[in-house]
């Protein structure tokens, strides 16, 4: 198994977990002109988003999406943590705490730190897991305002 930075070859199967992770978290996806998006945001000149990704056996299980953000209130950067999903058939042997290590470290070389991220309320099993790996639950609610 290996974690490293995505690469374009990478962007077919990507699609397809951020695919699986909607279907998971009971969300729309509509995959029309992804691959020229995603790939632009994770990989063109000045790239906005991080992926790391999980592979094994020339198959990616899994993957990791993250961003340096702004906070006002602590008026300094972290890292949001946008998407984590694995296969389920790989989730429960460690894979996901080495993936957010991966996460830390790079947070960690940008001056970040705190990670922030989000998962729907009834996804028991993550929130499970991010308390595991010492993750603190923040209530709030979430708004999306189509412009």
């Amino acid at each position: 198994m290996k974690i490293r930075f995505a690469k374009k070859k990478d962007l077919p199967q990507i699609i397809e977990l951020c695919k699986e992770h909607a279907e998971y978290e009971q969300a729309e996806f509509e995959q029309e002109n992804k691959a020229e998006l995603l790939s632009a945001f994770i990989l063109g000149k000045n790239p906005s988003l991080k992926c790391l990704i999980v592979e094994q056996e020339n198959s990616i299980i899994g993957y990791a999406t993250f961003m340096k953000q702004f906070s006002t209130w602590d008026a300094d950067f972290y890292i949001y943590l946008d998407c984590l999903f694995l296969k389920a058939n790989t989730r429960g042997q460690g894979i996901g705490t080495r993936l957010m290590e991966k996460v830390e470290e790079y947070g960690k070389v940008e001056n970040c730190k705190i990670i922030q991220w989000q998962t729907p309320d009834f996804n028991q099993k993550a929130i499970d897991f991010y308390k595991k790996i010492g993750g603190v639950s923040k209530t709030k609610e979430r708004f999306c305002l189509e412009i």
